[in-house]
């Protein structure tokens, strides 16, 4: 099982840390970083700015919207970093959900998000395989365009640039059992958000027999310290805001996952609170137990342990969430 280094998005602004986190992790031989986006910074701004700074570490985007760009935009900012910073570019995408899409991206969120998520990677494969000028006559990606207002002149075409690599991977962040059905026959890995090592039948039997090479890359919260309960209070806060505030009422999938994984009534509760006002009760109301079987919390001693967890299931690479360097070497020890 390899370390990957989560840097997440931005909050008010940049954090000073993030270069020196990545600089770090790859002397410690963690194999990738990883970067995201929600409704403020991008995801390959900050990773273009830490491929400057780096020389072998993978570069990941966990994940870029689909929303956000067309998906040959997305593969032009692909096949671009993965030029610049020597093929070390992994492109993780996600759908996102329908208060994202509709509320900050001003784009209907798909009827069909199967369909819609299986045709992005479609014309985004087409683009770096270079093999003819893209096309598709998709439901939701049209290419060239057809929709009524079409002018009738636009016409297929090829990348000016030749990609690096045609096999660029592309992974998924996918959270429903169909969804990540289809992820393991698209995709080259899948990106989970919440992963808990005792319970993979949550997500459905296509874990079951994965494709050789395929990639398992979950997000974890990782922090050595005494105090277990403090040191989820980080890991609750990040689940209040996602289960609570990312998503409308009737329809969140992060709090529909947590319901999945055992929780449902906390879900509830938790879109309850935090819907109403009440956010410090919202996080509050997360229940440890659920934190910490998806995080790496506690004293040295304890992480080790439930590291062995995380090696024995289908997971091929860790994505640490963890802002301090003591914890990234502690991990980058015990998993070597």
């Amino acid at each position: 099982m390899r370390l990957g280094l989560a840097l997440g998005y931005w909050g008010r602004g940049p954090s000073p840390d993030h270069v020196r986190l990545a600089q770090e992790a790859e002397r410690l031989g963690y194999g990738s970083v990883w970067t995201a986006e929600s409704w403020g910074s991008d995801a390959f701004a900050p990773l273009t700015w830490i491929a400057a700074h780096t020389s072998r570490i993978r570069l990941g985007t966990a994940v870029a919207q689909m929303a956000a760009r067309s998906p040959v935009t997305t593969a032009m900012h692909a096949l671009t970093l993965d030029h610049l910073s020597g093929g070390r570019v992994m492109l993780g995408l996600g759908l996102s959900g329908p208060q994202v899409v509709e509320g900050w991206y001003g784009r209907p969120f798909p009827a069909s998000p199967l369909t819609a998520t299986r045709e992005y990677v479609d014309v985004v494969r087409q683009v770096l395989r270079r093999e003819a000028p893209v096309e598709l006559a998709g439901r939701f990606h049209s290419h060239p365009y057809r929709g009524p207002d079409a002018t009738g002149l636009g016409k297929p075409l090829k990348s000016i640039t030749h990609p690096l690599r045609a096999g660029l991977p592309v992974l998924l962040g996918a959270e429903g059992p169909k969804n990540v059905a289809q992820t393991t026959r698209i995709a080259d890995g899948w990106l989970p958000l919440y992963w808990s090592p005792t319970r993979p039948e949550v997500y459905g039997p296509a874990l079951t027999e994965l494709p050789e090479g395929f990639v398992v890359a979950p997000m974890a919260r990782a922090r050595v310290c005494d105090d277990v309960a403090e040191g989820l209070l980080p890991v609750k806060a990040m689940l209040g805001f996602y289960i609570g505030g990312m998503g409308h009422a009737a329809r969140n999938f992060h709090a529909d996952l947590m319901a999945r994984m055992g929780y449902e009534a906390e879900a509830r509760r938790i879109q309850e609170l935090f819907l109403s006002g009440r956010r410090e009760e919202a996080v509050l109301a997360v229940p440890d137990a659920f934190a910490d079987e998806i995080s790496l919390v506690g004293p040295r001693e304890r992480i080790a342990r439930r590291l062995e967890l995380w090696r024995e299931g289908p997971v091929t690479d860790l994505l640490l969430l963890s802002p301090d360097l003591p914890t990234l070497r502690v991990l980058a020890e015990l998993n070597s």
